[in-house]
């Protein structure tokens, strides 16, 4: 564009962390402590970096890292031992106190947890608040290349030896991508820097220019010079009239608005060679070289992304259905739908990415004792739901602060429905919203309140039941008559429930195959220990491998015996009222969704249900989604948690396009990409 724009994309390190302070680097998984480093951040903020006597420098890239948090004390007795001599020598105090640790990772299952010890509170404080204000910086993901390049030349100045130098076989590392070493050590030798293999640069001659010319020579960037040779006319430099017109013809965007983003002009022109010309004989006449046009094309002025809309850019104000909700499926699973691990850490690495709708699937833990979530019924792990509740708590609001919608699919009896309440009410706090805002009562015709108007809430997504048996029961279950007789049973209990009175309508009127209608179908038989799947394996003539993943020849016998089996309605009149915005209903077609007119009313497809509906009422669809919110989840039958393409559902406006985090295919890739706009607030 011919204005100029300022691409503000660095965050201010505090001084302290450019200074740095010294901490003990422990690890319990390889049992090594490493003591009195000096822990550093650069100023731009791309790296925390550290040496200590007699060994290498490493770092870490705030760019992967999900979350730092106040640590605790190794369970190692070695390490812990070690430490506390140390304390006791230095008269320091807690090792929990002065503990931080570093979560990093370049996906949302493979987290690697640094554990550093400070010398006193104070200072493992400052770092936690100083590292929380520069990550989760996404602006940093969309740099330049001529300041990526920087940050590669800086990993290689923060990584030195035992000798403080930069030995060339790290250089060659860099570059060894179809590239032979032979070759970089001829370009080193070209620019008068050491060459040899087991050769060390000291770092005051290893300039970011010279970075920069080595970068060059071995990538050349051959598509440039040809574009230049072509405008030039094989003259060494390009008229301020020939970047004028190149500028206008081909590299603007047509599609601009021309009152908002007029044409190139001499002065715009000579603006952009003024900063990338540095020659200065070329800029006092106007021309341009082949390396000021290479700088120019890498600079943020040619950013493949809108760099405007990384900041929060929408109308915030609007109902909350006008607006993508960036949706996790299974949040909980770390793998695969079919023996796959359950993990806590999931949610917090979710949500810290800014997604804004996850899942919970609970169930009655063993003996009735707490609730718990997993995959029912799939030989999944389970978790602890109190402490996924805690972890929530923690991470909801890190990155944005827009509302978060806990999706539950309810299995649980009432007794642990009511302590699913309970938890969510006493952790979660004044985070939860337990009613409707005045402004928005739950009415026919009222639209669903905004994403500013629910900032820092978060919202229980549950089926309800119907408003005069929620207040009886509720009076009932408050005066402590709360007992299984003054409830209806299961088998009467869907006439309770809020949209679950009548027929579900299908596409064409055909239901579809349950394993891809269903968001989680269950099996019959408790297949959750080796026992029971022994057990099971063995009716359905497999032999069976002891603590051994699936394998496809099981998964394909499984998911012939699946049934599902759907959340109950004998729901707690205390988890009831503490539904609101998000009540997910049975879908009776469009025409009567139309004719109730309940903002607040939503309904689950699958994406294969979604489809058909796409391709038989596709107004219909957007219109729905205009008025109040849709959940698409992917078909049962992607046991390995592959992803669908979301695209198609987004441009249909479906709101919750619930995607498997765990799984970092195209499609995820494309849903960070999506939620990466407007301030990556979910």
């Amino acid at each position: 564009m011919s204005k100029a724009y300022n691409f503000d994309w660095q965050i201010e390190v505090s001084a302290r962390l450019l200074k740095g302070d010294y901490f003990d680097r422990w690890d319990e998984e390889n049992g090594t402590l490493e003591q009195n480093c000096l822990f550093r951040v650069d100023s731009y903020g791309f790296y925390i970096y550290w040496q200590s006597e007699g060994r290498d420098g490493q770092v870490i890239e705030l760019s992967q890292v999900s979350d730092i948090r106040p640590g605790k004390a190794p369970t190692d007795t070695k390490i812990a031992s070690d430490l506390m001599a140390n304390s006791l020598v230095y008269g320091r105090g807690n090792i929990d106190e002065r503990t931080v640790t570093i979560c990093s990772g370049i996906d949302f299952v493979q987290i690697s947890h640094t554990n550093i010890t400070g010398v006193d509170q104070a200072t493992a404080k400052a770092w936690i608040e100083g590292l929380r204000k520069i990550t989760h910086n996404h602006k940093a993901n969309n740099i330049c290349p001529t300041t990526i390049l920087r940050k590669h030349w800086m990993k290689l100045s923060f990584m030195l030896n035992v000798n403080k130098k930069i030995p060339v076989r790290s250089i060659s590392k860099t570059f060894a991508s179809g590239k032979t070493e032979k070759r970089i050590f001829e370009i080193l030798k070209e620019l008068g820097l050491p060459s040899g293999k087991n050769d060390e640069i000291d770092p005051t001659d290893f300039t970011f220019e010279k970075f920069c010319d080595l970068y060059h020579k071995i990538c050349p960037r051959t598509d440039i010079s040809a574009l230049f040779d072509e405008l030039s006319g094989g003259k060494d430099y390009i008229t301020t009239k020939q970047f004028v017109d190149w500028l206008n013809e081909t590299q603007r965007d047509p599609r601009l608005n021309e009152i908002l983003f007029p044409h190139y002009d001499t002065n715009s022109a000579l603006r952009i060679i003024d900063r990338y010309e540095l020659r200065a004989n070329y800029r006092d006449r106007g021309h341009l070289s082949c390396d000021g046009l290479t700088r120019y094309l890498m600079s943020d002025e040619n950013a493949p992304v809108f760099l405007d809309r990384l900041e929060v850019y929408h109308d915030m104000d609007q109902p909350l259905c006008h607006y993508l909700i960036n949706s996790s499926h299974n949040t909980y699973l770390q793998g695969r739908q079919f023996g796959g691990r359950s993990s806590v850490e999931m949610y917090r690495q979710v949500l810290l990415a800014g997604c804004r709708c996850i899942e919970l699937d609970c169930w009655d833990g063993k003996n009735d004792t707490e609730p718990i979530i997993t995959h029912g019924k799939a030989m999944c792990s389970d978790i602890n739901f109190k402490e996924v509740v805690f972890a929530i708590r923690d991470t909801a609001f890190v990155t944005s602060d827009y509302p978060v919608i806990l999706s539950f699919e309810n299995h649980c009896s009432k007794p642990q429905q009511f302590k699913l309440a309970k938890y969510c009410e006493e952790i979660l706090g004044d985070y939860l919203l337990t009613k409707p805002l005045e402004s928005h009562p739950l009415e026919p015709g009222v639209p669903l309140p905004s994403p500013n108007g629910l900032k820092r809430k978060i919202l229980i997504k549950n089926k309800r039941l119907k408003p005069d048996v929620e207040k009886r029961h509720l009076e009932l279950f408050l005066k402590g008559l709360d007992t299984e007789a003054n409830y209806d049973n299961d088998l009467d209990s869907a006439a309770n429930v809020e949209g679950e009175d009548g027929p579900a309508v299908f596409v064409d009127t055909v239901k579809l195959r349950e394993e891809d209608d269903e968001a989680h179908p269950e099996l019959n038989v408790d297949s959750n220990d080796d026992v029971n799947r022994r057990t099971l394996l063995g009716q359905l003539g497999i032999k069976f491998k002891e603590k051994t993943n699936l394998s496809r020849e099981e998964e394909e016998a499984l998911m012939n015996r699946y049934q599902y089996k759907g959340a109950t309605t004998n729901i707690h009149p205390l988890l009831s009222s503490r539904v609101n915005y998000a009540q997910p209903i049975k879908f009776s077609g469009f025409a009567k969704a139309e004719e109730r007119n309940i903002h607040y009313h939503m309904s689950s497809f699958s994406e294969n249900v979604a489809l058909q509906h796409l391709r038989q009422n596709p107004i219909e669809f957007v219109n729905y989604n205009k008025r109040q919110m849709s959940r698409i989840y992917p078909k049962g039958g992607r046991v390995d948690s592959s992803n669908y393409m979301p695209q198609i559902f987004w441009n249909a406006g479906c709101q919750m396009v619930s995607l498997n985090f765990q799984t970092p295919d195209l499609p995820m890739q494309l849903n960070l990409g999506k939620f990466e706009y407007n301030g990556n607030c979910g």
